[in-house]
């Protein structure tokens, strides 16, 4: 637990992007050495860069609905890391926030990741953390996410669950049909081995 708690210290210190950072560096990020859920996400909005708090938005209770989870489990560090691929919040773009900083994932991905003692099941969300953790996945996030049976019962892919997506939700009904269910017990199973 030291060696998590000192890796914290650092990746919470972290300047490396500072310039480039419109309100300032603040990594948000939730870590556990015994948690064996990985949410591998994007970058953190605007919002949760004030609250400092991973997915406390509307995306954050959309993803806990997914996974069949109470907002104390997902907080809990036992439970569950957050690790985005960039920790700061990178900016507003013309449609959306700006991609993760890509001076973030070659400093910390690797040291928080082998952190993780007890790792099970790794959520992956959107196209950046897929480009990481499933880089064979390169006909894009939707045709990663029909295949998730590929990838079960380790490596989850998925759509970001924010409400800018309820179209692409609408439009793939096999996604809330299919896969939620079977990750709603898969992350139950796993949650109670853990526990």
């Amino acid at each position: 637990m030291d060696t998590v708690n000192t890796l914290l210290d650092e990746v919470r210190a972290c300047r490396l992007c500072a310039a480039h950072l419109p309100l300032g560096p603040r990594p948000v990020l939730q870590l556990g050495a015994a948690a064996p859920i990985l949410i591998a996400a994007q970058a953190p909005g605007r919002k949760v860069h004030g609250s400092g708090v991973p997915f406390d938005d509307a995306s954050g209770e959309r993803l806990r609905d997914w996974l069949g989870v109470t907002r104390e489990q997902f907080y809990d560090p036992a439970c569950f890391a957050i690790v985005p691929m960039g920790l700061c919040y990178p900016g507003k773009g013309r449609s959306g926030d700006l991609p993760p900083r890509p001076e973030c994932a070659p400093r910390w991905r690797a040291p928080l990741l082998q952190s993780l003692q007890r790792l099970q099941l790794t959520l992956v969300i959107g196209r950046y953390a897929l480009a990481y953790h499933l880089p064979q996945e390169r006909e894009g996030l939707t045709a990663a996410v029909r295949r998730w049976p590929a990838h079960w019962p380790h490596t989850v892919p998925l759509p970001h669950p924010s409400p800018r997506n309820n179209g692409w939700l609408a439009h793939h009904p096999w996604f809330e049909q299919e896969l939620l269910p079977r990750l709603r017990g898969r992350v139950a199973q796993v949650l109670g081995d853990a526990g």
